[in-house]
């Protein structure tokens, strides 16, 4: 049973070799490599010793163990500071080799001079081979040592940990297990008086931690060795992020462009930053999307801190071979170009603007045209247009309206508001300066001002680019005398058939027709109208803006207030 333990350990440890054979990679520190050979050859020496007859066959199996006891605590050591990016003095690593070889000189004298053992004796119990052994002082250097590189292992790990967040958290874990393991067995294996030692099984168990650390350096080095051309240059900046989102590292250059990133330690979930959720956890859940998409859209732009340059943002999965294990990231200085295209954005917006004011005036200068036909109507045009303006502020600033309206849509409502009765200019002068109530006939006639206007503004605006203007544009012209109960024109709308911007160009539409004055009546007092127009809600009005309507209701008195102040100054 013995002999089968010691040779399955070393079966192990063989195969776990193999494994870091397959997954080796040239940037690889040569430390892992005689890590795992050691660890071969002390295992194998075990199994010698089980196998051997006599004692000299034994000392020779003990001096293969004893490769192990002497050189793998230095070999972990090395592949401490040289992970955790620990600076030592030339002299150190010298110094350690020399010690270790002398030691193991001492260890290779035994059975011929007393230098390591005065004595030593062979014997076989249970079928288990023992040596009796009896120390000298050069033993308890060989503690020493092993203690030594113990405690300072700790201290490097806990130094990194503390004092440099450029190395995952997880990895210094992971390195300070094997120094524990295989330092502390060996101390405890050979102070204790059991037979059989847990010294290989701890020696498999820190390859396993091995090979798990190998595969996180093998994405560090993915990440190092995809962009080390591109950075070479020094005006391109990279953050690799792994599948979980956790942070695998950056350059300088990406540092300056998002100073954050250089606070994160290795190896932590970036999403647990609010500061990235606009920026890399967003970038890299569109480009999840736009590739589920099969759209190719992996390109966003950042400025950098002092906001003086401009990068694109070119994203890209991060392969190990052929499995996808995270995000690239990558910072291009595009400052001038960025600038260049910024000047004409800037000069075509300002050129666009000038020929919509120049568009604006032309329609403003038709509807007071078509005004100052109308004897009843003078100052209509910039009266029912306020208050569009109004109600649309009342409905946009409440959050939890029902209308959805956009931005956009807003400004083509407010904008679109002085059209709404151009086309009176169809009608006959005879009906549309008539100093009093129309005839039936006549209504009939002005009723089609309507559709007619419709028409205009089609015409009008047919080639601009704002299908959102236009369209309200129309709406608004066509439908505004439509009613909530059908009983409207031209077409007899009901309900939610009638345009939104119609609906709210009626209630702007009949209040200043009521508190207005016109040739065939007087002006309404404030009062009796919002009696009117609440009287009109769920009948000729929509009763889903009456709440809007009732908050706006002061806002109309005051403005018409106003400029009865301003009339009579």
């Amino acid at each position: 049973m013995v002999f089968a333990y010691y040779l399955t350990c070393f079966l192990i440890a063989v195969v776990l070799t193999l494994v870091l054979a397959w997954n080796w990679r040239k940037r690889f520190d040569v430390n892992f490599a005689l890590i795992f050979i050691v660890v071969d050859v002390s295992s194998m020496g075990y199994v010698f010793l089980q196998m051997s007859r006599n004692l000299e066959e034994a000392l020779i199996a003990q001096k293969i163990i004893y490769l192990g006891g002497t050189f793998l605590p230095m070999f972990l050591f090395f592949a401490v500071i040289r992970l955790c990016r620990t600076n030592v003095g030339k002299w150190v690593k010298p110094a350690m080799i020399f010690l270790s070889m002398f030691l193991y000189g001492l260890i290779m004298t035994s059975g011929k001079y007393p230098l390591y053992y005065k004595s030593v004796g062979y014997s076989v119990e249970n079928g288990i081979v023992v040596l009796t052994k009896e120390y000298t002082v050069f033993h308890s250097l060989f503690y020493f040592v092993l203690v030594v590189y113990l405690f300072t292992g700790i201290a490097v790990v806990v130094y990194t940990y503390y004092r440099r967040i450029d190395v995952s958290a997880t990895l210094l874990a992971l390195l300070l297990v094997p120094l524990l393991l295989c330092v502390g067995g060996l101390l405890i294996g050979k102070a204790n008086n059991h037979n059989v030692e847990i010294v290989p099984l701890l020696y498999d168990i820190t390859l396993v931690i091995y090979i798990v650390i190998i595969r996180k350096i093998s994405l560090y080095d993915v990440m190092y060795t995809g962009v080390e051309a591109l950075t070479r240059e020094g005006d391109t900046g990279f953050i690799s992020i792994d599948n979980r989102f956790n942070y695998l590292g950056s350059n300088d250059v990406a540092c300056k462009i998002i100073p954050e990133i250089a606070r994160v330690r290795v190896d932590t979930c970036i999403k647990d930053y609010r500061m990235f959720d606009d920026t890399l956890v967003k970038w890299a859940d569109d480009f999840d999307k736009d590739m589920l998409d099969g759209v190719k859209n992996d390109q966003h732009i950042c400025r950098s801190a002092d906001g003086k340059s401009v990068y694109y943002v070119n994203i890209s999965y991060l392969y190990e071979g052929k499995k996808r294990c995270g995000y690239q990231f990558f910072f291009i200085d595009n400052t001038k170009e960025y600038n260049y295209n910024e000047r004409l954005k800037k000069e075509v917006k300002e050129k666009t603007a000038h020929i919509e004011d120049m568009h604006n005036t032309l329609i403003m200068g038709m509807a007071t045209m078509v005004e100052s036909r109308d004897n009843s109507t003078g100052g209509h045009i910039r009266r029912t247009s306020e208050l569009v303006k109004m109600l649309t502020d009342r409905i946009k600033n409440d959050p939890d309206n029902d209308f959805d309206f956009t931005d956009e849509f807003c400004e083509a409502l407010i904008k679109a508001a002085p059209m709404h009765d151009l086309g009176k200019i169809a009608v006959d002068d005879a009906i549309l300066r008539k100093p009093g109530k129309f005839e039936p006939e006549e209504f009939e006639k002005m009723k089609m001002h309507a559709p007619e206007g419709a028409r205009i503004v089609h015409e009008i605006l047919k080639d601009t680019d704002d299908e959102v203007f236009k369209q309200v544009a129309e709406n608004m012209a066509h439908y505004h005398h439509e009613r909530w109960d059908g009983s409207g024109y031209p077409e007899g709308r009901k309900g939610y058939d009638i345009p939104i911007e119609a609906r709210i160009m009626a209630i702007a539409d009949v209040y200043d027709a009521l508190v207005s004055k016109r040739v065939y009546k007087d002006k309404m007092s404030f009062e009796k109208a919002d009696s009117i127009i609440m009287e009109g809600m769920g009948t000729q009005f929509d009763k889903g803006l009456e709440q809007y309507y009732v908050a706006a209701r002061n806002d109309f008195k005051n403005f018409y207030i106003k400029l009865e102040e301003e009339e009579e100054e």
